[in-house]
């Protein structure tokens, strides 16, 4: 359900701001199923309202009219530091459609909009757009983005760009920051509307329970290890990891200066502006845990309902070791599919290690090693695999090898089956850097055509399309150290 929750300490009421001469940048035909809408030939909505509507002009279409827009406010942690109220500051919540709240990113200010101009740019947007729908066909749970609307109407960053909205779809928007602020302001009763509210319409399992909000905790801590744990899977890291910009649902939620990994290393830090690499690719599972701790904190008063203070803490701390545990059994799971492993034994993590280990050493592809496994036969010989031609220390990855074969002598799967099983687990086609960077500069040339590309394939990302094989292939050496500002 919508956000249901009323009153000037919880949201504004927030119009959109319009959005001159606009045009059709990208659109999703698949997150548009979501809300049922009816596509032309060309694979746009056959009422042309949507496209005010989706710029901020309207609020109506033949479909439905939206009566009350809203901002809400979220308080929250950025780098660790406590950053106090925030709120949406350029995303305006329309309403709802099938379930589906809709929301406007970048049509204009807010209530909570600081010093900024609540508007984004066209090159902010299509990452986002690109990387949302990249991210739900890989089958990571994520936000949707359902359009994104171009203008001329020029908006000053660190130059002069174009203004465009991304429009998002979630079941619901909810952050750990909407617990966060309430929290600090120790107003149980708003605690207690949106503890309720969630389970209510995203946790129902946790009614039941003799501790519902513990339930719900742990819940959510749940969620979001297993979302962690598939991000690590994929190379993906999210690069601001701030308590505000995390998902009650276990969603990934506010791309900004996301990356996925090219040449792999361990610590790799996406965001230039994170100079302490807090967030950092092996630090995002211990951030994200750091962040359910912030939870926790802003939960307590819930607790102290029926407990305690030190009880209440007592259970928050207990409930808050469901998180590593659920964590370590995801990314083993994935791990050992992505190897090809469908049992399970002893040494398989420190298997996996070793390969992490000679990947970062040698700095191979992230991508293209993993896909590449699937090639290997169960009675190949060493010196026949290709992929030992990839990393600079032979011995390391001869060593590996030979674990890996005698590791697969103990799986049933034939080399075909296997085969088939690993590239279902192993991507072919993620968003690198530079090919949204070569979309984005088409696209500011008012060509979109190679963010059309993009979207078609990214949205099978584990077939082969062989005509697209360009697309698979690991970035020219000036592009391989690409860092994105939070700037948009």
């Amino acid at each position: 359900m919508a956000f249901t929750l009323s009153g000037d300490d919880v949201c504004q009421p927030t119009p959109p701001t319009p959005l001159p001469l606009p045009y059709w940048v990208a659109f999703s035909p698949s997150a548009a199923k979501l809300i049922g809408l009816e596509l032309n030939s060309s694979g746009l909505p056959v009422d042309t309202a949507w496209l005010d509507l989706l710029a901020g002009n309207t609020l109506a279409t033949k479909q439905i009219h939206f009566d009350k827009p809203l901002a809400t406010v979220y308080s929250g942690h950025q780098f660790g530091v406590w950053a106090g109220q925030l709120g949406d500051g350029r995303a305006i919540l329309l309403g709802e459609i099938n379930r589906q709240e809709l929301q406007l990113k970048g049509a204009g200010k807010t209530p909570y909009s600081r010093m900024g101009d609540g508007r984004a740019v066209l090159r902010s947007s299509i990452r986002e757009f690109l990387c949302s729908e990249a991210m739900h066909a890989l089958g990571i749970p994520t936000s949707r983005a359902l359009a994104v609307v171009g203008s001329k109407q020029g908006v000053r960053r660190e130059t002069m760009e174009t203004a465009a909205v991304c429009s998002r779809l979630a079941p619901s928007f909810i952050r750990i920051g909407h617990f966060e602020h309430f929290g600090s302001l120790a107003n149980v009763v708003r605690l207690q509307e949106l503890a309720d509210l969630l389970i209510a319409d995203h946790y129902p399992e946790c009614r039941s329970s003799q501790e519902p909000y513990v339930e719900l905790f742990k819940s959510i801590c749940s969620r979001n290890a297993v979302l962690v744990a598939q991000w690590q899977a994929v190379g993906f890291c999210h690069g601001v990891l701030n308590s505000d910009n995390i998902s009650a649902l276990g969603l990934t939620i506010d791309y900004g200066p996301f990356g996925f990994l090219d040449q792999f290393q361990i610590d790799h830090i996406c965001n230039h502006s994170d100079h302490a690499g807090r967030y950092a690719y092996h630090r995002q599972p211990q951030i994200m845990h750091w962040n359910m701790a912030c939870l926790a904190s802003a939960m307590l008063p819930l607790l102290e309902l029926n407990h305690s203070a030190d009880e209440s803490q007592s259970l928050l701390r207990d409930a808050l070791g469901i998180f590593p545990l659920a964590y370590a059994k995801q990314w083993q799971h994935l791990l050992r599919s992505k190897l090809g492993l469908q049992s399970e034994e002893d040494k398989d993590v420190e298997l996996i290690e070793g390969l992490l280990q000679a990947m970062h050493d040698s700095r191979v592809d992230f991508t293209n090693t993993f896909r590449s496994l699937s090639t290997i036969r169960k009675e190949a010989k060493i010196e026949e695999i290709a992929l030992r031609d990839q990393f600079i220390d032979r011995e390391q990855i001869d060593q590996w090898l030979r674990d890996y074969l005698l590791r697969l002598q103990s799986e049933m799967l034939d080399d075909d089956q296997r085969k088939s099983f690993m590239d279902r687990m192993n991507p072919k086609y993620v968003l690198r850097n530079h090919l949204a960077q070569a979309a984005i500069e088409k696209a500011q040339q008012d060509d979109f055509s190679e963010v059309s590309k993009l979207l078609e394939i990214l949205s099978k990302p584990y077939d082969e399309q062989i005509e697209c094989e360009s697309y698979s292939q690991a970035p020219p050496i000036d592009m391989q150290a690409v860092a994105v500002s939070c700037s948009s």
